[in-house]
């Protein structure tokens, strides 16, 4: 290093794990799977992230259960099969000197959808879709299929699948789980009073609304080992009357923190289509900000960070302590090696990439 020392570059300790940088590769859903099965694609994909610097990288959405994915290509992490081709991202990512970690998930009534290049809406059954559940039988738009109300043991399964699938990870050899609770999937719409009309004990005050994710996030704590960190994503706003708010999400963040989550990685929207998002550089960032002056949680802002600059002006003012990056990377996954050259210091790159460094 040199006498720059960026934020961006400091050594983050969460548990056990030490980051060797503030860069996270946010999980983007690619929509290339056959079954819940990694394929050469996301050996590349996500091997390019752990050449380029980045110092963790999370995958797509991964589906705890057949029925929770986004669409019929969507990764999974429901079979044991699933293990070894995941793990053979996960061995080359260590040998680059990166971690990794895999985000679950669960989409709700938000399931059963097409990839975006392939359509729009409700995958019909005639082209491989399913029923789908949520807190109550209302759609996310006209669209999207109806979902059937979940029982008392659709949502233990829900729990148990979590649960399951963390186990999965731990075996082929992430670093980290994020428990996806965020963009209008299940989690987020037990979350939310515009997509949970329940009068059970999951459903009408915040207390009950909160119960699904606390408990999905709780099984996740207790199957992951103890020395590693587990995140959970949230989106902080609705950005719709009558939502889920950043009060309740500083709330929520104070909960997590007693139940060992280790840190919030906080996005918004994707709850309803009537949202209307107040979009710019860094437009989620006083989310992520007011949960981490509140509660002293640690936490990740995420959301149009492009610049070297921008990034580590946010860490240096204390609004966050980590950066995820997506379109960003997907442009450029080298980002890191670039911010570095920007920031004034230098980063460590693979001996097959050192002629094209440029301090």
């Amino acid at each position: 290093m040199s006498d720059a020392n960026p934020k961006l570059f400091a050594p983050l300790k969460l548990r056990d794990l030490t980051l060797k940088n503030r860069v996270v590769v946010s999980p983007m859903c690619m929509y290339s799977s056959k079954n819940g099965f990694a394929s050469d694609f996301h050996l590349a994909h996500l091997g390019s992230f752990a050449l380029g610097g980045a110092g963790l990288i999370l995958t797509e959405a991964s589906a705890v259960s057949p029925e929770g994915r986004i669409t019929p290509d969507d990764l999974g992490l429901w079979n044991d099969d699933h293990i070894p081709a995941l793990g053979k991202i996960v061995d080359l990512a260590h040998a680059q000197h990166a971690l990794i970690g895999t985000q679950l998930a669960h989409a709700g009534r938000k399931a059963s959808t097409h990839a975006p290049w392939r359509g729009h809406g409700a995958v019909s059954p005639e082209q491989g879709g399913w029923q789908v559940v949520g807190p109550d039988a209302h759609a996310y738009s006209g669209s999207y299929s109806t979902p059937r109300a979940m029982t008392g043991d659709d949502i233990q399964k829900v729990i148990s699948d979590f649960a399951a699938a963390t186990r999965r990870a731990v075996m082929a050899g992430f670093d980290v789980i994020e428990v996806h609770a965020a963009h209008g999937y299940l989690l987020h719409q037990f979350l939310s009073p515009l997509s949970n009309s329940r009068t059970d004990e999951y459903g009408g005050s915040f207390e009950n609304r909160v119960r699904l994710t606390l408990e999905v996030s709780r099984a996740v704590r207790d199957a992951f080992p103890a020395h590693l960190p587990v995140f959970v994503r949230v989106s902080a706003s609705d950005w719709a009357a009558g939502g889920w708010t950043p009060d309740e999400t500083v709330e929520l963040a104070r909960l997590l923190m007693e139940i060992g989550i280790d840190v919030l990685d906080v996005s918004s929207g994707g709850l309803t289509a009537d949202q209307k998002i107040e979009v710019g550089p860094g437009y989620q960032l006083p989310f992520a900000e007011r949960v981490k002056k509140e509660t002293g949680m640690v936490t990740m802002a995420v959301g149009m960070i492009t610049d070297p600059q921008q990034a580590e002006t946010l860490l240096e003012r204390g609004q966050a302590d980590l950066v995820a990056l997506a379109r960003e990377l997907l442009r450029d996954p080298h980002w890191p090696q670039r911010a570095a050259s920007e920031l004034g210091t230098k980063v460590d790159v693979p001996d097959q990439y050192a002629r094209a460094v440029r301090w």
